[in-house]
Parts: structure tokens; C-alpha cells; sequence
């Protein structure tokens, strides 16, 4: 009750910030960021777009991977027209799709460029289900794959850019309260018994599998961060709720009637990115690491969300289904949780993904 009473009234929490916080008002003590190069997903609306004009308007440099190059190429020209000179970089990138993510590297890499900030913020809301083209249920490849796999390729380069500046590097991924909403014990199990539609596919719960994936991939990133003696940090996020596009796609009346009546319990857009903008660059957030946020706080994840064993679970098997030894049309045997994956090729079976 007094957690719920203090969002409701915005009560600062010791970071000095709380739940009407915006983003501006995160970054006030960051200073100058133009040392920083940043690459932010899902940032041509939303959230991720309110983070990158911040972020642009303290200096740093952006780049900007998006599905859709004419929504990238839009959201550059908004970022110029308010932050006139912002240095900002746009790349193809399909987080649906494990190609995809390597082909995006390899671009970002042969730009010869530093990689200070990374922040995983895209995400999907599938109604139906899907499987990406590496058969796996659309929302988690979205939302969680695809960054697990970005992340990894841009570890040593996050690594060597903080040893050659002296400065940290940091990478956020945003999560949801929403992954409390996953009952159960066997993320892993869960995923494999969807995937060969063993059981019904639920969205909501499919959604809060892939926002739990974010907080266990945190826990268990900033554990080999620490193994690797990099000078980079891993945090999670809850920006709060927000009526993004996420949600605007599903329009009508129970939808329309629920958010009038939660209009209350809403967070604007600025106040959204607070979290995700103070964790990404305020220097009372150096040093931390592993750890989950809402309202520009320390806040507690699930029990579940905070299991060393399903995060060192998941880990396993994201390491072993991202792997370029994997094919279309064989089948993927894990041993992490027993996951069994049919990889599919049919057209029929494919969804499409929201960067």
C-alpha cells in the first residue's frame, strides 16, 4: 500500500527521483554525453524514442537500428530538427532474426566506432502465435533472443572502448513489471512446450515470459561482465505503464475503457523514459550492477526474476540456440531444461517483428 501511495504521488525515493520523474529531469546531472556512443533499439517511437532525443540533446551520439530504414530515417530527422548537429547513425536490424542481428554487428563494427551504451529497449506484443524464420514464438525472438544475441556480439567491443576511455560502459534492458505476471518454475520448459504447440498460446503470458527473460539475461550478464573484468555494468528497467503504440494497437473498447480508468496509475511518455535514461548515464548508477529499477529506484524483481538457476538455465540455452552451427530444417536438442526445438521454414508460420 505505501509503495502504490508514493507512485501515486511521485515521492521521490533515495535516488532523488520517483515516479513523475522525466527523462530530462534524470539526465540534469549527467553533464555533457558527447564522449558517449549509444546504440538504442526500438527507438523510432515510444519510449525509445523520448530516451534517444534525451540522450541526443545531452550530445551523445546515437545509432539507430530499426526494421522499417524509413521509420529510422524519420526519427533521425525529428532528432536533427530539435538537437540541430546530433550525430545520429541509422541500421537495418530485425531482431526477429539471428541473421539479422549479425548482419547489424558487422555493419556497426566496420564503422570503426565506440560502443559506450547499449540499450535494449524494442519490444513485441504478438496477438497470435508465430515462430521467426529460427522457429522460435515470435515475441520471445523479439524481445529477448534478439537482444541476448546483440548484446553478446557487443560485449568485447563495449569492453575494449571502456579500457581505451576510462569510461564505463553501460547496458540497460528494459523489462516490464509484467514479468511477475509468469507463473511457473521452467521458463525454458514453458518456451519448448508453446513452440510445439503443446499447450495453448497465451500473448499476455507469452509477454511476460520475454520481459522475465530480460530480468534472468540481467542477472546472469552482469555475472560475466565481472568474469571478464570489464569496465561495464548491466542493469533492467521497468519504465512503468505508458500507453505506447505497443499498446495503442489494440484499440477498442475494453482496452479504451481500462486505461480511462487506470488513467491515474499512467506514466506520460518523459516520465516513462526516466528510468531507462537514469540508469544508462547518471553517475550515482556507476558501478552498479546486476540489478533492477522502476521509477529511477532499486526495486525487487520476482522470485523468479531473481533465481541464480533459471538466469544460469536461460543463459545456457540462449547461448546454444543462438549459435551459427544451428540451420534451418534440423532440429535443436538443448540441454538446458530439455528444450526441444522443430525449426519450421514455412511462410505460413511467420510473424513479423516491431523494431
Amino acid at each position: 500500500m505505501l509503495t502504490s501511495l508514493r507512485y501515486l504521488a511521485g515521492t521521490a525515493g533515495p535516488s532523488g527521483f520517483g515516479s513523475r520523474s522525466t527523462a530530462e529531469e534524470a539526465t540534469a546531472g549527467a553533464g555533457d554525453l558527447r564522449h558517449v556512443t549509444a546504440i538504442i533499439t526500438g527507438a523510432t517511437s515510444g519510449i525509445g524514442a523520448e530516451t534517444a532525443r534525451v540522450l541526443a540533446k545531452r550530445g551523445a551520439r546515437l545509432v539507430i537500428p530499426a526494421r522499417s530504414l524509413k521509420a529510422a530515417e524519420d526519427a533521425r530527422a525529428r532528432l536533427r530538427g530539435e538537437c540541430p548537429g546530433a550525430d545520429v547513425v541509422v541500421l537495418p536490424l530485425d531482431l526477429s532474426s539471428l541473421a539479422s542481428v549479425r548482419r547489424f554487428v558487422a555493419s556497426f563494427l566496420d564503422l570503426g566506432l565506440p560502443l559506450n551504451l547499449l540499450i535494449n529497449n524494442a519490444g513485441k506484443y504478438a496477438d497470435r502465435f508465430a515462430v521467426s524464420e529460427d522457429g522460435v514464438e515470435m515475441t520471445f525472438a523479439t524481445n529477448y533472443l534478439g537482444h541476448f544475441l546483440l548484446t553478446r556480439l557487443l560485449l568485447e567491443k563495449m569492453a575494449e572502448t571502456a579500457r581505451e576511455t576510462g569510461v564505463e560502459g553501460r547496458i540497460v534492458n528494459v523489462s516490464s513489471t509484467i514479468h511477475s505476471w509468469f507463473a511457473g518454475d521452467d521458463a525454458v520448459g514453458y518456451l519448448d512446450r508453446v513452440t510445439r504447440r503443446k499447450i495453448p498460446y497465451d500473448p499476455t503470458k507469452a509477454y511476460a515470459l520475454s520481459k522475465l527473460a530480460n530480468v534472468l539475461h540481467t542477472r546472469a550478464l552482469a555475472d560475466r561482465l565481472r568474469e571478464m573484468n570489464a569496465n561495464v555494468t548491466a542493469n533492467c528497467v521497468h519504465p512503468g505503464i505508458v500507453r505506447t503504440r505497443l499498446i495503442r494497437d489494440r484499440d477498442g473498447l475494453i482496452t479504451n475503457t481500462v486505461f480511462f480508468l487506470a488513467s491515474k496509475l499512467l506514466k506520460t511518455i518523459p516520465q516513462a523514459a526516466a528510468t531507462t535514461c537514469y540508469v544508462a548515464v547518471h553517475p550515482a548508477v556507476a558501478g552498479v550492477s546486476g540489478k533492477y529499477f522502476a521509477d529511477c529506484n532499486e526495486a525487487s524483481p520476482s522470485r523468479l526474476g531473481a533465481s541464480s538457476e533459471e538466469a544460469a538455465k536461460l543463459w545456457s540455452f540462449s547461448e546454444n540456440i543462438t549459435a551459427e552451427k544451428i540451420q534451418k530444417m534440423m532440429s535443436v536438442h538443448v540441454s538446458a531444461g530439455g528444450f526441444r526445438l522443430q525449426v519450421q521454414n514455412s511462410n505460413a508460420d511467420r510473424g513479423m517483428a516491431l523494431a
